[in-house]
C-alpha cells in the first residue's frame, strides 16, 4: 500500500500497484504521479516526495499475514546495469552471497556492514550508504534493495488479512488527467517526466490549453528539443531527430503495467519485430505479456524460449 502525506493527514493511493510495479524495477530512481494535489515526483531512494506544497510525505506498507513476507532483491549498480547478487555481473563471475543472504544480515542490523567475496576479490556491504566498496581498490558502487514484484513467500496457507484502516483516498492519474508522451528509441511511448526532463505533462498540457496550434521549447539532458503540437511531434534542435508525439487523456491511459508492455527483438533484416505467442511458423513460445510478468520477477535474469526448432535464451541484464 503506498500512501502520501498532504501535511494534515495519510491518504492512500489508488491503483498505486503502478507505483509498485516501478518502484520494483533496481534501475528505477523514481516517478512522477497525477494527483488531486497537482504532479507530484516521488524519489524511490530516498522515499521523499516533492510537489507544488511544502510537507508532503510518502511512504510504503505491507500486511501479510504471520509466516510470510516479501521476497526481496539485492541488487549492485555495475558498470551499465543493475545486477541482482548471486547473478553474473559484467565480469563474468558470481558473489557468494545472493539476495536471501543479503536480506538476513540487513534484517538482523539494517545500519550495519557485511562482507563477502566475489572470486578472490574481498568486498564490504554498508547497509546504511547502501553501497559496495572493493576492499582492495577502494572503488564503491551503489547498492538497491528493491521487492520483488508481487512476490510473498509463505511458510502457510492463511489468509491475508488486512487490518481495517479509516485512510481517505486519493486519486492516482484522475479522469481529468492527461498525458503526453513520445516515442522512443525502441518503438515504445515514454511519458515526459522530471527530473529527465525539464517539463512533464502537466506543463505541456497548461501551454496545449493556451495554444493548441503553438509550439513549446525543452530540454532533456544537455539538448534542447521543439514539440509541435498542430503536428503532434518534437524535433532535436541539435541533430533534427523527428520523433511522434501523443497525448492520451482518463481511461485512454489506465492500462496495467504489463498491457503497456512491448518485447520486440531485431531480426536478421534489421527490423524490430514482436515476439508473437503461436504455433505458427515464425511465432514462439512466449508473448510479450509473458516476458514482462518474468521481467517483473527478476529483471536482472535470463528467460529460456523456443521458436520453430531453435531454443533461445533472453538475458534481461542486456536489454
Amino acid at each position: 500500500m503506498w500512501q502520501l502525506f498532504d501535511g494534515q493527514q495519510w491518504s492512500q493511493i489508488c491503483n498505486d500497484h503502478i507505483i509498485e510495479c516501478h518502484y520494483c524495477q533496481p534501475g528505477a530512481r523514481g516517478m512522477t504521479i497525477y494527483t488531486n494535489l497537482g504532479s507530484l515526483h516521488i524519489d524511490f531512494d530516498d522515499m521523499t516526495v516533492t510537489g507544488p506544497f511544502a510537507g508532503l510525505g510518502v511512504r510504503r506498507q505491507t500486511f501479510l499475514p504471520f509466516n510470510q513476507s516479501q521476497e526481496v532483491g539485492w541488487y549492485y549498480k555495475d558498470n551499465t546495469y543493475w545486477c541482482e547478487y548471486g547473478s553474473q555481473g559484467s565480469s563474468h563471475n558470481t558473489s557468494s552471497v545472493n539476495s536471501h543472504d543479503l536480506e538476513q544480515q540487513y534484517n538482523s542490523n539494517p545500519r550495519g556492514s557485511f562482507q563477502f567475496k566475489v572470486g578472490s576479490t574481498a568486498y564490504k556491504l554498508d547497509f546504511s550508504a547502501m553501497t559496495q566498496t572493493n576492499l582492495s581498490t577502494l572503488m564503491t558502487r551503489k547498492v538497491r534493495r528493491r521487492p520483488k514484484f508481487n512476490s510473498v513467500v509463505s511458510a502457510n496457507s492463511s489468509s491475508m488479512a488486512l487490518a481495517s484502516s479509516s485512510l481517505s483516498t486519493l486519486s492516482l492519474n484522475p479522469p481529468t488527467a492527461v498525458t503526453w508522451e513520445f516515442i522512443g528509441d525502441e518503438g515504445v511511448w515514454m511519458e515526459y517526466q522530471k527530473p529527465g526532463s525539464s517539463l512533464d505533462s502537466m506543463d505541456i498540457e497548461k501551454q496545449y490549453q493556451l495554444n493548441p496550434q503553438g509550439q513549446l521549447n525543452f530540454t532533456a539532458g544537455r539538448y534542447t528539443y521543439t514539440l509541435y503540437f498542430s503536428g503532434m511531434y518534437q524535433i532535436s534542435n541539435t541533430f533534427g531527430t523527428k520523433r511522434h508525439v501523443r497525448r492520451t487523456s482518463g481511461n485512454q491511459h489506465n492500462n496495467s503495467a504489463l498491457s503497456q508492455a512491448h518485447w520486440q527483438f531485431k531480426d536478421m533484416d534489421g527490423r524490430w519485430k514482436d515476439y508473437v505467442k503461436g504455433s505458427n511458423r515464425g511465432r514462439c513460445t512466449v508473448s510479450s505479456q509473458d516476458i514482462e510478468a518474468q521481467y517483473q520477477q527478476n529483471s536482472t535474469g535470463t528467460m529460456s524460449f523456443s521458436t520453430g526448432k531453435f531454443n533461445y535464451q533472453l538475458d534481461f541484464s542486456g536489454t
